[in-house]
């Protein structure tokens, strides 16, 4: 309820705690393209955005759920792993599409160290785009699952806790403690795709 005669209603998103104006302010005015990451439980986008009088245009894109359709990503597209993977096929794309660097648009979510934003962000600057951050940020013994493997290992593969906790693993033909080496042939299928290569078998 209005208190007094300069009382303002919020703008819709922020009521709706979905854009922090005067962030999103500071970063158009620079003219600087936006690195625009989000995640949800399932899923992780990654885009690369450029502010026009009109709106925003997006430049290039990726989401998660691609890594299953085209790279053969087995384990859930929420994790941090995926969350990287999502970072680096955007990166790419922005390269190939003569983007050279972008500053991070965290929107509203409270950089943490180790959240998905990061290592979504250290996907984007692995393939090449300069984006400015503090390393300090990032968890990297995380990106590539090995925090999942240990855990598989210490529940002890094929006991009923391991069988429980990794259910959705097991359902989609991937062994968590295997999660590592997966990463790293997805990944190195993404980075290929770019080159003209031919995908691993």
């Amino acid at each position: 309820m209005a208190k007094n005669a300069n009382y303002r209603v919020q703008l819709r998103r922020r009521r709706e705690g979905k854009t922090d104006y005067q962030a999103r302010k500071g970063m158009v005015i620079s003219g600087k393209l936006r690195l625009v990451a989000r995640g949800s439980l399932k899923n992780a986008t990654v885009q690369i955005i450029k502010a026009k009088s009109e709106g925003d245009f997006v430049l290039v894109a990726a989401n998660s759920k691609e890594l299953s359709k085209q790279f053969g990503w087995k384990a859930p597209t929420g994790n941090i792993p995926a969350a990287y993977l999502t970072g680096l096929l955007c990166g790419l794309k922005a390269k190939k599409a003569g983007v050279k660097e972008a500053i991070l648009d965290a929107g509203l979510v409270s950089p943490t160290k180790g959240a998905r934003i990061f290592a979504m962000l250290s996907g984007v600057v692995d393939a090449g785009v300069a984006v400015p951050f503090s390393e300090e940020k990032l968890v990297k013994e995380r990106i590539k699952g090995e925090q999942v493997a240990k855990y598989a290992k210490e529940l002890g593969i094929g006991s009923d806790e391991y069988n429980k906790k990794f259910a959705t693993y097991i359902k989609a033909g991937i062994a968590p403690e295997k999660l590592p080496e997966h990463f790293t042939k997805v990944k190195a299928d993404i980075i290929a795709s770019f080159k003209g290569e031919k995908k691993n078998e």
